[in-house]
């Protein structure tokens, strides 16, 4: 194996076992707001980049980002493949420039857009972090 760290049949099993929603760190983000009393839709597919938490309520939409498929800049989680360099990088930047024009469609439809990202999640700093999400939320109050 050529420096690489998994058999290739081991990485394709792993890779073809993400999944686009519902994931573990979306699942702790819904959960933590259900808990604190916010209600939601999820996975909303009438709003560009169908979000993660839609919060019609207090016009919030929250995308909860893994590091490496949104490219999260400076951050440790998010590396580029070593190998099919130009599959990743042209797959990556894309997922990258899609997020920022649907955050632009979002914000000039009057929504505040909210990202949390993977790495925020960690155990050191999760409660912070979602925390801090609740604030960002209900910080303008409900809209009428």
């Amino acid at each position: 194996m050529s420096g690489e760290r998994y058999a290739r049949s081991t990485r394709s099993y792993t890779m073809s076992r993400i999944r686009g929603k519902d994931t573990g760190i979306e699942v702790m983000v819904r959960r933590y707001l259900f808990a604190r009393g916010l209600r939601f839709r999820k996975n909303d597919r009438r709003y560009p980049g169908h979000p993660d938490v839609v919060l019609p309520k207090w016009h919030a939409i929250v995308f909860v980002n893994g590091c490496f498929w949104h490219m999260h800049e400076g951050c440790a989680k998010h590396s580029m493949p070593k190998s099919h360099v130009e599959f990743w990088s042209a797959k990556l930047l894309r997922n990258r420039e899609r997020d920022r024009e649907q955050h632009r469609a979002l914000r000039e439809a009057g929504w505040r857009v909210i990202d949390v990202w993977e790495c925020e999640l960690g155990r050191d700093t999760r409660d912070e972090r979602l925390e801090r999400l609740y604030r960002e939320i209900t910080e303008s109050g409900p809209t009428a």
